[in-house]
Parts: C-alpha cells; structure tokens; sequence
C-alpha cells in the first residue's frame, strides 16, 4: 500500500509540482525521491521533524485536491491506454477516444 501511494504521489508531483511553495517541492524531492528521513530533513532546514512531517501531508493534500479538480493524471493515462489500443489495432475509434479525452470539461 505505502508503494502505491508513493507511486501516486510522485505521479501527481510530475504535474503539479510547480503550483506548490519552493520549501515543499525541496521537502517532497528530499522525501520521496532522495529517501531522507523526516528528521534528516528537518536537520537540513533547522526546522522540527513536525514541520516537515506537516508540510509532507500539505503537499500530498494539496496534490490530491489538484489532481481531483485538473485531473491531469488521469487524462494522460487514458490517452496512454487509447494511443496503445490504437497502435495494436489501427482501429479508428481509439483515435476518436483520444480527442475525447482533451474535450472533456472544456
């Protein structure tokens, strides 16, 4: 479960990285990709372990709650699943799926 999540997480930090404060995207890269320990962390910025545990769960609210109202995530993996349904079958109709997803909520 904590890999998903993990997974999730740096999938929704690829898109919305750049509508996040400079101190939590070098929090969550130190986190999550870099595999610091909260207090490792907190040593670094001379903060609390607490302010960064905070912070952590701020950033992956706020990514969730971006993801639930842009749903960027989401639209690339199903334009993912439509381009390979195309490539195998040469079937139009996934072409067709594709455009769909872009016209969705516009």
């Amino acid at each position: 479960m904590e890999l998903y999540k993990t997974e999730k997480l740096n999938e929704l930090f690829s898109y919305y990285h750049s509508l996040l404060t400079d101190k939590q995207v070098e929090y969550f890269k130190l986190y999550y990709y870099e595999d610091y320990s909260l207090s490792e962390i907190a040593e670094i910025h001379n903060v609390s372990r607490n302010a960064i545990y905070d912070q952590l769960k701020r950033v992956e609210a706020r990514l969730n709650e971006l993801e639930e109202k842009l749903e960027l995530n989401k639209k690339a993996k199903k334009r993912k699943e439509y381009l390979d349904k195309y490539l195998k079958s040469k079937d139009d109709k996934y072409l067709h799926k594709l455009i769909e997803v872009d016209d969705e909520n516009e």
